[in-house]
């Protein structure tokens, strides 16, 4: 008897492991492992879901059209050619399964999010892994590696787990180079942190062979509804909608993003403190010798050694009821990537990695600078 068989590619996935969670038998553990928002949802966002539980016996609309339109609107793109799923995930995944497929290579960079190599196996095409320079992507790299099989280009922008970002000319001068018919992605989960970025879109808009993907799931603080997004020219657009599940969003999906998008004070609170407590962070773990790039994201990708100390670090930082994330299998054996939590947990980080370094309490080492914090907060 011969055993079904899955698709080419399937049996050679790895399975995404997420962050960490808890410790077992420490008690109020500090997550600083899945770049989440300390601060949670808008309490909009909240309700809205509350709301949404009395139809619960409802299907949801199937065009998204109400949370296409508050997209569109706070953005200033056209809600036709916007795309929602379960998280950019889920529009990665039909990225791959629409453009890519046996016979067809798909291109990411050396330290890209581990779901484009995945997605493309699942659709039976062979990803190709590119160099990054310094944690950087490498637009020549990524151009030496086109060949006439190339049919998907992803590029995490800012990068994670690097945090660094490549620069809008860059991404242009890539966009240029690419032939016609290859599709390239900008995965801009994290682009809300960065003033003044609009993720990919004015590229969107000058070529049609550029698309980009957004989340609710770090800015807004949705993480646990799953919800992303899609932005691209309409014939691609259309692509995509036809391997779309018809409802692949409830209805209190939804409604909780509609209401945390339009809730502009929640994410201007957020951005501000992200923004203070980040650049705090990163100079207080670079004052105790642990260096990092300048971050574009919500965390700080910390810079030990060598491997065997950024573990060594890592244990003792959960012994502490601290959790952060070790990315070795993002081939940054050598860092680990720390979520800016709340000031709370910013300085119990910072503190404790002090405490490993060797730094006594109380000594400038320990950066606890509480009159420069409390007046950076003013």
């Amino acid at each position: 008897m011969t055993n079904p068989k899955p698709q080419p590619g399937i049996m050679n996935i790895k399975p995404y492991v997420g962050g960490a969670s808890s410790i077992d038998g420490v008690d109020n553990v500090i997550k600083l492992s899945s770049n989440e928002n300390p601060f949670g949802p808008s309490p909009a966002a909240v309700e809205a879901f509350q709301r949404a539980g009395h139809d619960l016996h409802r299907y949801p609309n199937t065009d998204h059209a109400a949370l296409r339109g508050a997209i569109g609107g706070v953005h200033n793109l056209d809600p036709d050619r916007i795309i929602c799923g379960v998280g950019s995930d889920e529009i990665i995944n039909f990225l791959c399964q629409c453009y890519s497929g046996p016979g067809t290579e798909v291109i990411y960079t050396e330290h890209g999010f581990s779901m484009y190599k995945i997605s493309a196996l699942a659709a039976g095409a062979e990803p190709i892994q590119v160099p990054e320079r310094e944690r950087m992507v490498d637009v020549d790299e990524i151009l030496k590696a086109v060949t006439d099989k190339t049919s998907l280009v992803f590029v995490t922008n800012p990068g994670n787990p690097t945090a660094t970002m490549v620069s809008q000319a860059e991404l242009a001068r890539l966009a240029r180079s690419l032939p016609d018919n290859i599709l390239l992605v900008i995965d801009g989960a994290y682009a809300e942190f960065v003033d003044g970025f609009d993720g990919g879109a004015e590229l969107v808009e000058r070529f049609d062979n550029v698309f980009m993907t957004r989340t609710f799931s770090k800015l807004y603080g949705l993480g646990g509804l799953r919800i992303g997004w899609g932005y691209g020219a309409q014939a691609v657009i259309d692509v995509l909608n036809r391997v779309r599940g018809p409802f692949n969003l409830s209805m209190a999906q939804m409604a909780a993003a509609q209401a945390a998008l339009e809730d502009r004070d929640h994410v201007a609170h957020c951005l501000s403190e992200n923004t203070r407590l980040r650049a705090w962070l990163a100079e207080a773990l670079a004052a105790l010798g642990i260096p990092s790039d300048t971050s574009c994201t919500n965390f700080i990708l910390a810079r030990f050694a060598n491997a065997a100390e950024a573990k060594d670090c890592n244990e003792f930082l959960e012994k502490q009821g601290i959790i952060v994330r070790m990315v070795g299998g993002y081939g940054l054996p050598n860092c680990l990537r720390i979520t800016v939590g709340d000031e709370a947990s910013c300085r119990r980080v910072a503190h404790m990695i002090g405490k490993f370094k060797g730094g006594a309490p109380g000594s400038k080492l320990m950066l606890m600078d509480e009159d420069r914090l409390d007046e950076e907060g003013k």
